[in-house]
């Protein structure tokens, strides 16, 4: 799984802990790492992902249907799970400060899904900077 996550576009490193059962993909700093193709990839290697984790720094908006998003870059957003987190920093949507949040994209649905993953709306687990 470390090579072929180490293929994809944009990794520097790929961190696997068998004790733990975690895997850390880092990115290189010039370049935009996809977490659905890291899902997919672990996915297709045939790893099961109980979950998936990303700390992401951007600010916050709404789309065109209106819906709050992290932007992390001027073609990447992400939806946010509408919980207390996403309303404590709600508003900030619109003022364009950065801010640095650790999320899940994703949880497993249960023990008999088969199902191919699919990212979920990021889950705000804790809020790292506000700027």
């Amino acid at each position: 799984m470390q090579q072929h996550l180490g293929r994809l576009d944009g990794v520097s490193k790929v961190e696997v802990s068998l004790l733990t059962g975690k895997v850390a993909v880092l990115p290189r700093p010039d370049a935009k790492l996809d977490p659905k193709k890291v899902l997919t990839a672990t996915y297709d290697s045939g790893v099961t992902v109980a979950q998936m984790t990303i700390t992401a720094t951007g600010w916050v908006e709404r789309n065109a249907a209106q819906q709050l998003v992290l932007r992390v870059n001027g073609d990447e957003t992400f939806p946010l799970k509408l919980d207390a987190a996403a309303r404590e920093i709600e508003p900030l949507a619109g003022t364009g400060r950065t801010i640095t949040v650790r999320g899940r994209l994703y949880t497993k649905p249960g023990k008999e899904s088969k199902q191919k993953p699919e990212l979920q709306p990021l889950e705000i687990l804790e809020i790292v900077r506000k700027r």
